[in-house]
């Protein structure tokens, strides 16, 4: 997992330097200035998100354990769902599409794509939007807009954890500094006794501005960039879903909305249209017969 992969790289090189040049473990374990300064940024978040904002920041830890691969597989998957969708559409017409919608998990259509079925975010977004489709009333420029606010408000959301995961990276340095002051005070009332007394709370002072610095660069602002390339990942994907709904609300042919779809990937995951037109044609007609 790049998460656990980069922390141990992190951590990894720089004890392996610090001992080379004739270190110790020991006077890095300062357990009281990971409280001091581990305890005052979750205060922190706390008094500046409630205890919601913490939830939020340990879903997105979690996400980032266990993250949504969006590769060029995925995006296939993608549109052969979407095809098969237009597809009975076309042939039966809109309204045989509310058996699925209405009920994602008991499709037999939705089920051949687990992958998407499991994730909730995308299914309700694709049924709430295809639903407004068939019901009509709405014209398609409404429908566009509507989705499109969606897609933005499920992005503000979705930044939410990235956002307080920044701001404790920027303001670690600041409670490191905060420990290493607490240390000189108290350094500073051993003054007069054993040299070694004296170096062993000047170290342990240091200590704490070491880990608010290593803190900010090396875990907390990696931890809310990977957030927020997360989120933009999921966001291009939906913006697939948008772009060929939206075609789909006009009226295209099927395979003109694929072609809408597939021109709104990413291009490092963009399949050609060659590739695009032999996977619906092995697969997508035969899915819907």
């Amino acid at each position: 997992m790049p998460l656990i992969a980069g922390m141990l790289i992190v951590i990894g090189s720089l004890l392996t330097g610090y001992l080379m040049h004739g270190g110790t473990i020991g006077p890095l374990l300062q357990i009281s200035e990971f409280i001091i300064i581990g305890g005052a940024a979750f205060g922190a978040v706390v008094i500046g998100n409630g205890f919601g904002g913490v939830q939020s920041v340990l879903n997105g830890i979690k996400a980032m354990l266990k993250p949504r691969m969006f590769d060029q597989a995925a995006y296939l998957q993608l549109l052969e769902l979407l095809y098969a969708i237009f597809d009975l559409a076309r042939r039966e017409g809109v309204l045989a599409l509310e058996q699925h919608i209405d009920n994602p998990a008991g499709s037999e259509l939705f089920k051949r794509f687990p992958s998407i079925l499991e994730d909730h975010h995308v299914i309700r977004f694709f049924c709430d939007s295809l639903r407004m489709i068939i019901v009509g009333g709405v014209s398609d420029v409404e429908i566009a807009r509507l989705m499109a606010e969606d897609l933005d408000i499920c992005e503000e959301e979705e930044m939410i954890p990235s956002g307080i995961l920044s701001t404790v990276g920027d303001s670690m340095p600041g409670y490191g500094i905060v420990a290493a002051v607490l240390g000189v005070v108290i350094t500073m009332q051993a003054i007069g006794g054993p040299p070694e007394q004296i170096g062993h709370k000047v170290a342990a002072a240091l200590v704490g501005t070491f880990l608010g610095v290593l803190m900010a660069y090396g875990i907390f602002n990696p931890m809310a960039k990977s957030l927020e390339n997360q989120v933009k990942e999921r966001d291009f994907y939906m913006r697939v879903i948008f772009s060929a709904l939206e075609g789909f609300s006009r009226g295209y042919a099927a395979k003109n909305c694929i072609e809408i779809a597939r021109r709104h990937i990413p291009p490092r995951y963009r399949p050609a249209f060659e590739e695009t037109d032999k996977l619906l044609a092995a697969k997508g007609t035969a899915a819907t017969a």
